[in-house]
């Protein structure tokens, strides 16, 4: 019997179905059915289809809709949050999924004035609480507000880890409000970049800081999809959690997604489609030493120190059918805190423009422009950069037993760089500066990881103008690890940060600090991020 629905009415519908179910990957696998529709025109084909009188069913379990068939009872349980029932996707658990929402025209939805207003209410408590905690800094009027509507914009002194940490970490948080309201990645830049202005010019009493807008509109935004995609992917993977630990986790690492996502579930804030990347993922806890320390300027730490350490590798090239289209498909993360300076180490690097390359059967890769943020801080100096850069990342399968995956890259970054517990927390140096980093992992079978990164930070007269001295710094560090039992790793980690400056009032120009430590890991149960094709 001939079906009389179309072609794409028939796709309408499957797309249809599996968007109801909660099956983003499903609806993917569908559009790939049609080659001249994009998964954005099968949303939007969905309520066309609503609007053609096919009303999409349920998918039930062992369905062919059904990703999760056999790991399903037949009465799936109901996520309390959405109504929707928990769906397998091909990670350990099953995902929760909002319904998305859509406009009277079939758009997806996009709260443009919701997200405004909610990043105006966040400003306002921030303010009121800095003002009532933080000093007069804070203390805004009418009056500062027209002055510095009218003053010219100057680079400020605030404590370092106020402007190259807070105030990223406070523009990733515009950012996930504007992107847990339906906005893409450039238009919630565009929102940080506004929240940002606004805060300088209303948000506290001093004159408003173009330092601060950068590290907070771009910085912000760098942090700010990074923390995003991952909050996702905590729900949509579940790794083991139960409903309330996976809600939980999100509000840790997007606290504006889980109260969006809580409060007006579907609208703008239904689970982003991470199309399923390739991962690499571990964490470290252990403590070093240090086996060669020059503080020069800075105060001598003390010589051990416990610390842990959090790397995720997201979009790793080689995977099929993973594709480069969205602004950071592919992005590293790392945190590291220790028991001498809290946060240690911040950073986030993602592809903003690129697509993937391959070379013969054993290479894969993709190169592009990258933005990064980082914050550095190993006890004796700091560095903090937001910049753009041109690299690559690659794997090669040089035999069954060693791969070999690198990224490298170079750029321009604005860049800042001080000294820790000197004379003063706010003596800090500024200017546009070139920064390369470069990082290879050699798998050697699935027990055994040699893992290097350096990164170096030039900050000089050529591209400083804000100081007249120079200054450069490099971050490196290697570790061997050898896997135990399935999730289980002991590795060894050498690190070493060293800074060379040159300024008219300091006469000690080197500082380093080289530690050597012992890390329990856990990670993925085998592999070390090996992508298979």
């Amino acid at each position: 019997m001939n079906n009389p629905l179309s072609r794409h009415a028939r796709l309408r519908l499957a797309i249809g179905a599996a968007l109801a179910a909660g099956l983003a990957p499903a609806a993917h696998a569908a559009s790939g059915y049609a080659a001249d529709l994009t998964f954005e025109q099968a949303v939007q084909a969905v309520q066309q289809a609503r609007r053609d009188g096919l009303q999409p069913a349920m998918a039930q379990p062992g369905s062919q809709l059904d990703h999760g068939a056999g790991t399903r009872d037949a009465s799936p349980q109901l996520d309390p949050q959405t109504g929707l029932p928990y769906v397998s996707t091909p990670g350990p658990q099953p995902q929760t999924q909002s319904a998305p929402q859509f406009d009277k025209n079939g758009k997806a939805y996009k709260g443009y004035g919701a997200a405004a207003l909610e990043i105006l209410g966040f400003q306002v408590a921030l303010n009121r609480f800095d003002n009532a905690f933080a000093g007069p800094d804070y203390h805004v009027t009418l009056g500062t507000i027209r002055r510095n509507l009218h003053s010219s914009w100057v680079v400020d002194r605030d404590p370092f880890e106020v402007n190259q940490l807070g105030h990223p970490y406070q523009g990733s948080v515009y950012y996930n409000i504007a992107r847990s309201n339906g906005l893409n990645f450039w238009e919630s830049m565009g929102y940080a970049f506004g929240g940002s202005a606004v805060w300088e010019v209303a948000g506290e009493s001093t004159r408003p800081s173009r330092n601060d807008q950068i590290t907070t509109s771009f910085g912000g935004t760098f942090l700010g999809e990074a923390l995003y995609r991952m909050a996702n992917l905590v729900m949509e993977q579940g790794y083991g959690l139960d409903p309330g630990e996976r809600a939980l986790a999100m509000g840790v690492i997007s606290p504006a997604l889980f109260v969006n996502r809580s409060m007006r579930p579907g609208r703008g804030s239904d689970l982003f489609a991470s199309n399923n990347p390739a991962l690499y993922w571990r964490w470290q806890a252990g403590a070093g030493t240090a086996i060669k320390t020059e503080a020069g300027p800075a105060a001598t730490p003390a010589r051990t120190e416990a610390a842990v350490d959090f790397l995720l590798d997201y979009g790793l090239p080689g995977k099929p059918g993973y594709e480069y289209r969205r602004p950071f498909d592919y992005f590293r993360f790392q945190l590291r805190a220790s028991t001498l300076g809290g946060i240690e180490t911040l950073g986030t690097r993602g592809l903003l423009f690129g697509g993937p390359y391959a070379a013969g059967s054993d290479l894969r890769g993709i190169l592009g422009i990258y933005g990064s943020y980082d914050y550095i801080a190993p006890q004796l100096f700091r560095v903090a950069s937001t910049a753009v850069s041109l690299g690559s990342n690659a794997q090669w399968r040089m035999s069954d037993a060693l791969v070999l995956q690198g990224h490298a890259s170079g750029g321009m970054g604005y860049t800042s760089t001080g000294t820790v517990r000197g004379t003063s927390d706010r003596e800090y140096n500024y200017g546009f500066a070139p920064e390369a980093m470069v990082s290879l992992r050699l798998v050697m079978g699935n027990n055994l990881l040699l893992d290097t990164t350096a990164r170096e930070f030039f900050n000089g007269r050529l591209s400083n103008s804000e100081t007249g001295g120079t200054d450069r710094v490099v971050r490196a560090d290697a570790s061997l690890t050898w896997r135990i039992s399935g999730n289980h790793a002991l590795a060894l980690r050498y690190i070493t940060s060293r800074r060379n400056f040159d300024f008219p009032d300091v006469t000690a120009g080197h500082q380093r600090r080289d530690t050597l430590g012992l890390y329990y890991v856990y990670q993925e149960a085998k592999g070390f991020g090996v992508v298979n094709w």
